[in-house]
């Protein structure tokens, strides 16, 4: 069986459905260790950090 529209549907119908296709906001908390703001769950690209250890060296 294939996908087959019975009826044709509006373009406001349509329209209406793809209304909640929106981007939402980056969501972003301060990093433990130096206070900047990065994605959660993320290295801290500022300090190298993540849950209050060292992971990658920042060369300053």
């Amino acid at each position: 069986m294939s996908i087959c529209p019975k009826n044709k549907s509006s373009k406001a119908h349509r329209d209406s459905r793809r209304a909640n296709w929106k981007m939402g906001a980056v969501n972003l908390v301060k990093c433990s260790k130096c206070g900047a703001l990065v994605m959660p769950h993320r290295v801290c690209k500022v300090c190298g950090s993540y849950n209050k250890r060292e992971i990658i060296k920042v060369e300053a």
